[in-house]
């Protein structure tokens, strides 16, 4: 009602669980009167709003604001005029996409955009510099820009539930190697003797097809049991391409090179390194 524009003190105005959401839900006028310019906290979550209202996006005071559990479908560009946001829960909707208008919010610490229908993450974000935590789980996700990594203060990137989160998983799967294969590795490994007389004519086929691993700290060969790896290679040296390499065992994860790269610059194995903590840190977000 608009005897809550009056009171000149109220900081916090939680409201959530309630069925706010159709013509009037709020007052008018709400961004100029005494109330717009002391609220600080406001929670709507658990209503009926089909859209962000357009009277909350002239509290220009506003540094916390959530709209969970709704039925919002977007989130407006005007978003961006609440320049003291520093937490903002808009989780449980039905948003599809990111207004790049959102990077606009330079004191944003924490958004929390979970439970939607989100397909792409827009690159602007990367300015949200004072972003610490992201929550993105169970949307529509098949990618992270990779203007993404410049957020070096976050500390928390939550993305459980998404297509690129199960495909990872899944590429991840490693199924031991058989009593056969293990057996073969020993014979190769270690150099073990053996000729055509020796193994029935299908064993010593099967020898034949083994493969080397490419890390070259290890030595080791696989058969049918292998990880599949991704790493990033320089091309021409102005693109990095993502080519699939096989390693022999999950553990066996260090940067693959081949003696060709012997003689890469300095500057070359530095980006290699940086590739392979950065390949490290996103396996430990994804599958956190």
């Amino acid at each position: 009602g608009a005897e809550l524009l009056a009171l000149p003190r109220l900081r916090t105005l939680l409201a959530k669980n309630n069925r706010l959401g159709g013509p009037g839900s709020l007052p008018k006028g709400l961004g100029q009167a005494p109330l717009g310019r002391s609220l600080r906290v406001l929670n709507l979550s658990g209503n009926r709003f089909a859209e962000v209202p357009p009277a909350l996006l002239g509290l220009r005071g506003l540094q916390s604001l959530s709209l969970g559990g709704n039925r919002l479908h977007g989130i407006p560009p005007d978003i961006q005029e609440l320049r003291s946001l520093e937490f903002l829960y808009l989780g449980g909707n039905f948003i599809t996409s990111i207004p790049p208008e959102l990077a606009n919010l330079p004191s944003l610490s924490y958004l929390v955009l979970c439970d939607n229908k989100i397909q792409s993450i827009p690159p602007q974000l990367a300015q949200l510099h004072s972003l610490r935590s992201l929550s993105l789980h169970n949307n529509l996700l098949t990618y992270l820009p990779r203007e993404i990594l410049n957020l070096v203060h976050l500390e928390e990137l939550s993305l459980r539930g998404n297509p690129l989160v199960v495909r990872f998983v899944r590429d991840l799967t490693y199924n031991p190697p058989s009593l056969q294969e293990l057996a073969g590795r020993t014979i190769k490994t270690r150099n073990v003797p053996y000729a055509p007389s020796d193994l029935p004519e299908n064993l010593v086929r099967y020898l034949s097809l083994a493969s080397n691993c490419p890390n070259p700290k290890c030595g080791g060969v696989y058969f049918d049991s292998c990880v599949r790896q991704i790493k990033f290679v320089d091309f021409c040296g102005k693109y990095r391409l993502p080519l699939m390499h096989y390693l022999c065992s999950p553990e066996c994860s260090s940067p693959c090179s081949s003696a060709s790269q012997s003689s890469t610059s300095q500057s070359e194995s530095d980006s290699e390194d940086e590739a392979s903590v950065a390949a490290r840190r996103m396996q430990k977000v994804l599958l956190g």
